[in-house]
């Protein structure tokens, strides 16, 4: 089958090749034929080693597709189905998923980093992103991570809800649990920032900044929800005229830097809440003083996943969409094929593109 390996980090181009096959499958697994997998940011991050995983990998976490084959212990789903890839499956028995925190459980996120699902060139192994790997044909996951999904979502918001739908949307209403009637200021209008715009405004929040220095993305803000879009120099205007000064109730990040951080952080009144939600570097510090974090009394908040249960969040969020209150299809702005992937990646680099969307038949 097809696929797009990455053998080091740094490499200027993946390795688009034909010949990949699956380890053997185990009785808890499920195989599934990918039909759509988007291009995210922290697929770059593999790329560029920020976020590290073992090589060669091929990337991809944000999928969805149908069910080939299932293990005898499976009784979730069985071929057919329609799902969406979870690139944290819980293990239902850890610490976290005990105290009703799935979104952190580690169980099959350190299998990941051991457990080569993948063969080329005849029995040389290749690991899967977050034990995924979605830039391929076909995938092996534990049943769960995979999905079931209503069969009348498309692939390709199917595919936009396992990652960057859960993680934005999730941040406002999990994480945070944006109160109707607040402010909201959201640093990054890339895929990630415009799902909690998203979120926000299905919260009722009534003020929605959308903060991001490329103007371009500013339409697009405001077409999903945001009620006001700025420059980051034109921020502190923007906070004087919109909330007296005062900062939102809430500043969230969606870029994956200390320095957006620091801009969600100034933005937000005193008593409000940061909630961190891009993937940033081991190296990146975040310059905040004791000071500032005592008397000012924010709320510092981690939104790994969007604090998301997807068991319950995948279904509530295609709801959603089926209901026309997500604007998934505006966050798509290009379907390409598997071969294109390098020219993909150039393009998120160059930061103009939102997600574009891998299309397999």
């Amino acid at each position: 089958m097809r696929g797009a390996l990455l053998h080091a980090v740094g490499d200027d181009k993946l390795d688009i090749r034909d010949d990949f096959t699956l380890a053997p499958m185990g009785p808890a697994d499920v195989r599934v034929k990918i039909r759509a997998t988007g291009v995210c940011h922290s697929d770059l991050s593999v790329i560029s080693g920020v976020l590290p995983m073992p090589l060669p990998v091929i990337p991809g976490h944000e999928g969805s597709g149908v069910v080939v084959e299932v293990g005898d212990h499976v009784t979730t789903v069985q071929p057919g189905d329609h799902v969406i890839i979870n690139w944290t499956p819980a293990c239902g028995t850890c610490a976290n998923c005990l105290v009703h925190q799935p979104h952190l459980c580690m169980t099959y996120v350190m299998d990941s980093f051991v457990n080569a699902r993948f063969r080329y060139g005849g029995d040389t192994p290749a690991f899967g992103m977050a034990g995924c790997g979605t830039w391929s044909e076909e995938i092996v996951v534990p049943w769960q991570g995979a999905v079931k999904v209503d069969p009348e979502v498309p692939f390709e918001a199917a595919a936009l809800i396992g990652c960057g739908i859960t993680t934005g949307v999730g941040a406002a209403l999990n994480t945070a649990r944006v109160r109707a009637g607040s402010t909201v200021a959201v640093v990054g209008a890339g895929g990630i920032g415009l799902s909690i715009i998203q979120g926000a405004r299905i919260s009722g929040a009534t003020t929605i900044l959308a903060i991001d220095p490329l103007e371009s993305k500013h339409a697009l803000a405001r077409k999903v929800g945001a009620t006001h879009a700025v420059t980051p120099d034109q921020l502190q205007d923007a906070i004087a005229t919109l909330t007296g000064g005062f900062g939102f109730d809430y500043g969230f990040e969606a870029v994956g830097k200390s320095a957006a951080i620091m801009t969600a952080w100034r933005a937000t009144r005193r008593g409000g809440d940061v909630v961190v939600v891009g993937a940033g570097a081991a190296n990146d510090t975040v310059p905040l003083n004791a000071f500032s974090l005592l008397f000012e009394g924010k709320n510092i908040l981690s939104s790994l996943y969007g604090g998301s249960d997807v068991r319950r969040d995948f279904p509530f969020l295609a709801g959603l969409y089926k209901a026309g209150k997500l604007d998934l299809e505006s966050m798509i702005s290009s379907r390409i094929r598997l071969a294109d992937l390098n020219d993909a990646v150039a393009a998120l680099r160059g930061g103009e593109v939102l997600r574009q969307i891998v299309v397999l038949d």
